[in-house]
């Protein structure tokens, strides 16, 4: 496994880089952070003291991220922790756009680009990147719902 825990320094360098792509003031996460490749998981901070590398694990923690060439891109779970401190890159969603979102297909918006957090009313549904006028979905097929109640 290629686990990688990251030290003090590390984390905050991390929640600098969310703080300004999604203009977040003020952003405190109590937990430890780990990667594996390019994905970033929350643990608890009694786990970061484990030596990890005599086990055989395939993930641990919450799915909080992916770091891209680009930028961030935020899990649904990730979204849902900083979303309600955003106030850059939140792209508002009507109900009718919420059912296509669910269903996988991406959005049309102009004007916006780079990755942006997905919100509908109150709720934030995940992260998804703009470019040509259109937002790329990435709300993986297991998680997709065919069928809004």
């Amino acid at each position: 496994m290629n686990f990688k825990i990251f030290n003090k320094k590390e984390s905050l360098r991390l929640l600098e880089r969310i703080k300004e792509q999604f203009g977040i003031k003020e952003l405190k996460l109590d937990y430890g952070v780990m990667q594996n490749n390019d994905k970033i998981y929350l643990i608890s901070k009694d786990l970061a003291k484990i030596n990890y590398k005599e086990l055989r694990i395939n993930d641990i923690g919450l799915y909080f991220c992916t770091i891209m060439n680009n930028g961030i891109r935020l899990s649904i779970e990730g979204s849902q922790l900083i979303g309600k401190n955003a106030t850059k890159n939140v792209v508002e969603i009507s109900d009718e756009e919420l059912k296509c979102w669910f269903n996988g297909e991406n959005l049309v918006r102009k004007d916006i680009f780079g990755y942006v957090l997905i919100k509908n009313k109150d709720d934030f549904l995940g992260c998804g990147y703009a470019k040509e006028g259109v937002i790329i979905n990435y709300v993986p097929k297991e998680r997709r719902v065919k069928e809004l109640i």
